[in-house]
């Protein structure tokens, strides 16, 4: 038996319970992990109250993690006890000291990378890889918006986009976080609660408008950043933190030729040879100092639900992860 977070009833961050579990042994394909360092999304939260639905309920939360290998399946070969290991997606379960995963949905974690940094940026990391890379290439001289701009992905975007040789305008809820995304390459900051982000957005680009909006917000944000958006250009809305977007009619796009996409990482990474390309070039811009990870929260496992209820309450910003109860850090 080992413990895990469990959801009996869908609700607020208090139907998280911490509870014994029996996960079994891996069977063929599969390995069995102890997890040293669990990711905390908003998907979690998206299941938990269940805008998206859970296969079946009970079940356990969770979408990214990094752990070391403790027994393999029959019969399988490239894996070996005491590999340390990352996956993020499916399948749901990292909410627990262990777990079993399908050995071809893992990646081999770099041996020069702390397990909690890895276990912050894999599922937020491969988010903003293929956002900045494949959904939308962003390239030297597009302008793009970015709305939480100080979040977990928002912070990598910022990164990654500035990197490319984008200008970066981000939107973000506090001064502190305003530092933030400043210090992760935003040459323009919006504090959206003290102006208007479509006012400031064409004042920035004298009118013209941005090549592309990264929306996780969702429904305040929705209108707006069609709003931002240069004739031909890209909504890409990965989130909606603040409820469903309201039905958009699709003259709503013929105004300037708009595109609008809703896309997911599993749709982006489902050949091993994506998600090894994915995870691959993530890590490079990590070991090269492209990307800065930012832990500025660790929670123990068993405070799950506290976590869930800081990360509504925009009391966090960056990556935020838990650590299973006794594990050193």
């Amino acid at each position: 038996m080992v413990k895990a977070i469990r959801v009996h009833e869908l609700g607020g961050p208090e139907v998280l319970k911490w509870e014994e579990v029996e996960i079994g042994e891996p069977k063929e394909g599969e390995i069995r992990v102890k997890n040293k360092a669990i990711g905390l999304n908003f998907i979690d939260v998206y299941y938990r109250k269940g805008v998206y639905k859970a296969a079946t309920i009970p079940f356990t939360p969770g979408m990214e993690a990094v752990g070391v290998v403790t027994s393999v399946g029959p019969g399988l070969t490239g894996r070996n006890v005491g590999d340390l290991v990352a996956y993020a997606g499916n399948p749901m379960g990292s909410y627990a000291e262990e777990q079993i995963l399908p050995a071809e949905k893992v990646v081999s974690v770099p041996s020069t990378m702390d397990p909690v940094v890895a276990a912050a940026v894999i599922l937020k990391g491969m988010t903003a890889q293929f956002l900045v890379r494949r959904c939308f290439k962003v390239e030297p001289g597009h302008t793009v918006l970015v709305h939480a701009a100080a979040g977990g992905v928002g912070s990598l975007l910022c990164q990654w986009a500035n990197a490319l040789g984008a200008t970066v305008i981000g939107t973000v809820s506090t001064k502190e976080k305003a530092a933030q995304a400043k210090d992760d390459g935003c040459h323009h900051v919006i504090m959206y609660k003290d102006e208007d982000f479509v006012t400031r957005v064409n004042e920035i680009t004298s009118g013209k408008g941005v090549d592309v909006v990264y929306d996780s917000v969702g429904k305040d944000t929705f209108q707006g950043s069609l709003a931002c958006l240069k004739i031909r250009g890209y909504m890409v809305s990965f989130g909606q933190s603040s409820g469903t977007p309201d039905p958009l009619p699709l003259s709503a796009l013929a105004a300037k030729s708009l595109f609008l996409t809703r896309p997911h990482l599993m749709h982006y990474n489902l050949t091993r040879e994506e998600l090894l390309e994915t995870a691959g070039e993530l890590f490079a811009c990590i070991t090269s100092g492209v990307l800065r990870i930012r832990v500025n929260r660790t929670y123990p496992l068993s405070q799950a639900a506290q976590a869930h209820a800081d990360l509504e309450g925009r009391k966090t910003s960056g990556s935020v992860v838990l650590i299973p109860d006794g594990v050193d850090q």
